[in-house]
């Protein structure tokens, strides 16, 4: 279920109202301008709709009554009250609150099912080993074999109880921002109907409850990659496509790039439907041709190497500008130390969860591939590992929740083959599955807001989900 989003606004309409005044009330009213009852002229109170009420129309009715047309005042008016500005703060903090929720159900409900179904698997399993113990019809060693992996699926269980029992906390968390959704709705139309103190400390509550919430299930390892997704087919053989992992959730634009170097024509699409139709897009022009596909949109801005250097380029979209550029030091450029498809993809950009990394080799790392977090304000380097890797014998790369994983080949038959963590500056050789469909990727790179893999493959813009096992602490560990 989806969270409502709440909509802001003044408590006072600004349609026409017709409101009986007793007859005694307006001549106080009327003195303030000096303007006669029971005229069609305009009493107006303050200088502007900005500023208040306005009157239209008064006149006198039978019974002696005054009836007067009023205007209530623009929502700037109410804005200017005290109470007015904490609940239209409480109201945002409650919106920010709704939208990660959507964002955070969204990231576990994939997850959930996958361990789900590994749970089911895993008792069915320990079922079949406790009747295959009883009947030994397999030989010693490799009924050993299966009790000893078993054994290592076992502690999975509880971490799995863990998980589920976090899950309807955030089923929990939902309805209460909910229900706290509608207390708010309820005080616009009755100001002061609540105690504005209680309802700030159940905001708060929530806050510290989801970030508890999300520090637990916001990043993990990779465990699968589904099958591919084909968006559209355009473009040439190489190029890349992207949207801005920092982006509102409503923000759903689409950038486009084809082609591998030298290009500087960057489409930016509406949304993703209008991309798939190739309709309703603008053109930037960047000031400075690229080399590669390894470019990423980041929170406004555009980062990318520039052609035959190691400069690397940060072009903030909206002001259609260079915010900055800088040279990284001592990174190849210019197909020295490519992936192994070439393209000039000397440089490679990532965003994950952490923020923005540049992937890249320098001679002193004898070719081997060099992971760079950076400061996406200045672009310099914060700090860098040497994860060991020859670059040239990887296909693509990417980054998710600090740790690079990478493809042993960009043609068919590819898989993730190593991953490099760099919490803790160590790596393992891994073996996940990773279909190929059009048998040639030239991008490959993880957005962590929606939780894909965007890739380009051979003209073909695709998807991919992916499956991230999250190990939960419980307390006491």
């Amino acid at each position: 279920m989806t969270v409502p989003l709440l909509k802001i606004g003044a408590v006072l309409s600004t349609m026409a109202m017709v409101t009986n005044w007793m007859s005694q009330t307006l001549p106080s009213l009327v003195g303030l301008n000096g303007t006669r009852a029971g005229t069609s002229e305009k009493i107006t109170l303050f200088p502007s709709p900005e500023d208040g009420w306005q009157i239209y129309t008064s006149a006198q009715a039978p019974d002696g009554k005054c009836i007067c047309t009023v205007v209530a005042p623009a929502q700037t008016t109410c804005s200017r009250d005290p109470r007015s500005r904490q609940l239209r703060q409480l109201m945002e903090k409650v919106q920010n609150i709704s939208q990660s929720m959507e964002v955070l159900d969204l990231r576990t409900f994939r997850d959930l099912q996958y361990l789900r179904n590994t749970e089911s698997l895993m008792k069915v399993l320990d079922t079949k080993l406790r009747a295959t113990d009883s009947q030994r019809n397999i030989n010693a060693k490799s009924f050993q074999e299966l009790k000893d992996k078993m054994k290592q699926l076992l502690p999975l269980i509880p971490v799995l109880d863990q998980y589920k029992s976090d899950t309807k906390m955030i089923v929990q968390l939902k309805e209460e921002v909910r229900n706290l959704s509608n207390v708010l709705l309820l005080i616009q139309e009755e100001m002061g109907a609540y105690d504005y103190e209680e309802l700030q400390q159940r905001v708060m509550i929530l806050e510290a409850r989801l970030h508890a919430c999300m520090q637990k299930l916001g990043c993990g390892k990779l465990t699968g990659v589904s099958n591919p997704i084909t968006v559209r087919a355009s473009g040439s053989r190489f190029g890349s496509w992207m949207t801005d992992t920092m982006a509102p959730s409503a923000d759903n634009r689409v950038w486009y790039m084809d082609g591998y170097y030298k290009g500087r024509r960057v489409l930016e699409y509406r949304s993703l439907n209008d991309f798939i139709k190739g309709q309703n897009f603008v053109q930037h022009l960047l000031p400075h041709p690229w080399a590669g596909t390894g470019h990423v949109v980041y929170n406004g801005s555009l980062y990318y190497n520039k052609y035959q250097s190691n400069i690397v380029v940060k072009y903030h979209f909206r002001s259609r500008s260079v915010s900055v550029q800088r040279s990284l030091s001592n990174a190849g450029y210019n197909n020295t130390f490519p992936y192994s498809w070439g393209g000039f993809s000397d440089i490679d950009f990532m965003v994950d969860e952490n923020g923005l990394w540049a992937v890249y080799t320098t001679n002193q790392n004898a070719g081997n591939i060099v992971v760079s977090k950076m400061d996406p304000q200045t672009l310099e380097i914060l700090q860098t590992w040497d994860t060991g890797y020859p670059k040239r014998s990887a296909g693509e790369s990417f980054m998710i929740c600090g740790t690079l994983y990478v493809t042993n080949s960009h043609l068919a038959g590819a898989k993730i083959y190593f991953a490099y963590y760099t919490n803790s500056s160590t790596y393992e050789y891994t073996d996940i599955p990773f279909h190929n469909q059009y048998s040639h990727i030239s991008m490959l790179d993880y957005n962590p807001r929606e939780r894909v893999l965007y890739t380009w493959n051979n003209g073909h813009q695709v998807l991919y989900n992916v499956t991230l096992f999250h190990v939960i602490k419980t307390s006491g560990e």
